[in-house]
């Protein structure tokens, strides 16, 4: 057979007539089989379901594996930048289903899935269910930026809220005794996965506000699959969070990985540890700042007393100090002199103004005295009780009153009385009529 142009020609017995046929070599056909499968446009976005099988991780980063079902199998290519962003662990038997193009692997002669996605089967529609309460909680305003709160720049009391057996709970205590030994733990131990983990956050979230006790909380745990980190996801947790009166940081999983709870918290941690370094400040750095602090005000201390040292030493040299009595000279004395008679006369005629306005108060005063008024010739009766006499008929006769005249007083027997308009025992003894003011 000699080729031509890629043709070959061979006998074929067909009647006894030659035949002219194309012979393709192997490396052909699977880039003619590679182009058709790829440029197929069902086949350039497919999901295809399975259980995984051949499951490996290579030190590349690539991920290499098979997923299977009863009636056949097929080979899986991820690559590392794919691998970097898969939520879910995979090992021998897990149920998946995996996203990607179809395409040919020439060199095997094999056809392959490349993975782009790949999520635990059932796990599309519980991600359509958390996009669907993000959606909703966001119109509500949880996730809003101008609500959170700042951390407590130095907060006595820490409350942690996470499984007491996991690593994150022993990370974060190492890095709150490290960075800021002052500070209080509470512990509010939880379950971090599960049906009851959800129930059990809120609760101690709910108690750590109720005690009034803590400053700041941390809600978190390590990391692991999407549906173990599920119960920071729920609509339960998220809203208690949003209630809280403390300011909660939540360190969820790793730093990849985000919940609700890590949108609706004041801060959100990376990792655990994180979160401690983020609610205490650094011992080592408040003790370098305080000594910065303290070197600075020494040396503002001491340049405060350097100026004013200087400025003492020059009022020194004045003469008025270096030699109060040559600067008291002569002319200085005499004005001196002169001033103090105008103090003394200005005292004096000051005094005396005074002296006068005394004088003028205290007559005003006298007058409107009422020893002024006894003084008169006027006096006071007071009935056995006490009370004032304004009228006559206010005493009985044969009671006892007592008159207060401007020097001392008398103990009187009433005998008569008289109102006015009536005439005085005396003048109606003589047949006269005589009349009295009533004071009154």
């Amino acid at each position: 057979m000699t080729p031509v142009d890629g043709w070959t020609w061979g006998r074929l017995i067909l009647g006894g007539r030659w035949w002219r046929l194309r012979i393709l070599t192997v490396g052909e056909l699977t880039s003619y089989i590679k182009d058709r499968l790829e440029s197929d446009p069902l086949l350039a976005r497919v999901w295809v379901r399975g259980e995984v099988s051949s499951c490996v991780y290579h030190p590349s980063g690539h991920l290499y594996f098979e997923i299977k079902d009863e009636n056949a199998r097929l080979r899986v290519v991820m690559f590392r930048s794919q691998v970097e962003r898969l939520r879910v662990r995979l090992d021998h038997g897990t149920a998946v289903v995996v996203r990607g193009s179809l395409g040919v692997y020439g060199r095997a002669g094999t056809y392959q899935l490349y993975a782009q996605a790949v999520e635990a089967e059932g796990a599309g529609a519980l991600h359509e269910a958390l996009e669907r309460l993000k959606e909703r909680l966001q119109r509500e305003g949880l996730f809003d930026t101008a609500r959170k709160r700042a951390l407590p720049p130095f907060p006595a009391v820490v409350g942690l809220v996470t499984s007491p057996a996991g690593a994150a709970v022993k990370d974060m205590l190492t890095v709150l005794r490290k960075r800021w030994p002052v500070a209080r733990v509470v512990l509010a131990p939880v379950s971090v996965q599960g049906e009851t983990a959800p129930y059990e956050i809120a609760q101690a979230i709910r108690h750590l506000n109720e005690t009034g006790a803590v400053d700041v909380i941390i809600v978190g745990r390590g990391g692991g699959a999407p549906e173990e980190l599920w119960a920071f996801n729920t609509e339960l947790v998220a809203r208690t969070i949003f209630d809280s009166r403390v300011p909660v940081v939540s360190a969820v999983g790793h730093e990849k990985d985000v919940t609700i709870s890590d949108l609706v918290a004041d801060r959100r941690a990376p990792t655990p540890s994180a979160a401690a370094e983020m609610v205490v400040p650094d011992q080592r750095a408040i003790r370098a700042q305080l000594t910065a602090l303290q070197a600075g005000l020494g040396r503002a201390v001491k340049r405060h007393l350097d100026w004013r040292r200087l400025r003492l030493e020059a009022l020194e040299q004045r003469p008025v100090l270096a030699e109060p009595a040559a600067w008291i000279s002569r002319p200085r004395r005499e004005k001196v002199v002169r001033l103090q008679g105008r103090l003394h006369n200005a005292v004096a005629h000051r005094l005396a103004e005074h002296k006068a306005q005394l004088a003028f108060l205290a007559g005003r005063l006298q007058a409107l005295s009422p020893l002024g008024i006894l003084a008169r010739g006027f006096s006071v009766c007071r009935r056995s009780d006490g009370k004032i006499l304004r009228n006559a008929g206010e005493v009985n006769l044969g009671e006892k009153v007592t008159v207060r005249l401007y020097v001392g007083g008398l103990l009187c027997t009433v005998e008569e009385r008289y109102l006015d308009g009536e005439g005085t025992p005396e003048a109606r003894k003589r047949g006269q009529a005589s009349f009295v003011d009533n004071p009154s």
